[in-house]
């Protein structure tokens, strides 16, 4: 599924187009993706312009001028993909079989028409409308905690929400009520990066006195970085991502315990392989001889 790193990736990518674009016709291919579209989502936003793109957690916002937000999730396989004739932007090919896009964009441009195809072919995303006002009603987005770039990301923050939680770090780290829109991928690398066990409670980070110990610090300076360095790389391609403009991700290739399974450690002089276990569902990877 892609994480936060991905989809600030996508909303860059799209950015440039869609900033300032008229919604000429909104095409919707089928009636439903993960969810049934809002009724008249097409006569809904048909002529309004897009003020900006957003992004909260794993969540695309598309801000239209009259209050409106296009909400967009990407679920397990979606891309968005952009086509084009304005010389020097975005020429890659079709990237993807044309059968599952499913929404279509068709945009004016101050450069000229344009459209922004989604292409999901497992129907695990979904587009839903935000009306005037509601933005911070609306369910996806009300509860969800600081996001990991952001300055409200502290120690002391994470402190607060660890003190007294036998929960294991990892579980503790993946609730988007703590974190939003850290995913599976990154924290196995923020918590390599830390040495700290993903089966560790949450609580041994914080004193008695309820302040953030060494290993805290630590570890959400790990987290901060990784998610800038994976941003900076575009993302990871694993499976169905690419890019907005056809191209792929590359920080896949920086992966330290990420799908590497008895593969060496890279933590200098360690020497122990990278162990796979399973925690509420998901894989995680992690060192069990540096990561305590």
């Amino acid at each position: 599924m892609p994480e936060l790193p991905e989809v600030e990736t996508v909303r860059r990518g799209l950015a440039p187009v869609m900033e300032g674009a008229v919604i000429e016709r909104l095409q919707l291919n089928r009636a439903d993706l993960r969810f049934p579209f809002p009724e008249n989502l097409s006569e809904q936003v048909a002529g309004k312009r897009i003020v900006s793109l957003g992004r909260r957690a794993k969540y695309l916002l598309i801000d239209l001028e009259d209050g409106t937000v296009l909400v967009s999730h990407l679920g397990m396989s979606g891309s968005f993909r952009i086509e084009d004739a304005v010389p020097g932007r975005f020429h890659h090919e079709r990237s993807k079989d044309e059968k599952h896009d499913h929404v279509v964009f068709h945009l004016l441009t101050p450069e000229g028409r344009a459209r922004v195809l989604y292409n999901d072919p497992r129907r695990f995303g979904f587009l839903d409308l935000i009306r005037p006002g509601e933005r911070d009603l609306y369910a996806a987005l009300r509860d969800l905690g600081p996001e990991p770039t952001g300055n409200s990301l502290d120690a002391t923050y994470l402190a607060g929400r660890f003190a007294g939680k036998a929960q294991p770090l990892k579980s503790a780290l993946l609730d988007q009520k703590v974190i939003a829109g850290l995913g599976n991928i990154y924290v196995c690398e923020a918590l390599w990066r830390s040495h700290l066990s993903p089966e560790r409670k949450a609580a041994t980070l914080v004193t008695p006195t309820g302040k953030p110990k060494k290993e805290l610090l630590v570890l959400t300076e790990a987290i901060r970085d990784v998610i800038a360095e994976a941003i900076a790389a575009g993302g990871s391609s694993l499976k169905d991502y690419v890019q907005a403009d056809g191209s792929l991700g590359y920080f896949q290739h920086s992966f330290s315990v990420y799908d590497r399974e008895g593969e060496t450690c890279r933590t200098p002089g360690c020497g122990a392989t990278v162990a796979r276990i399973v925690q509420a569902g998901r894989s995680t990877f992690y060192c069990a001889a540096c990561q305590t």
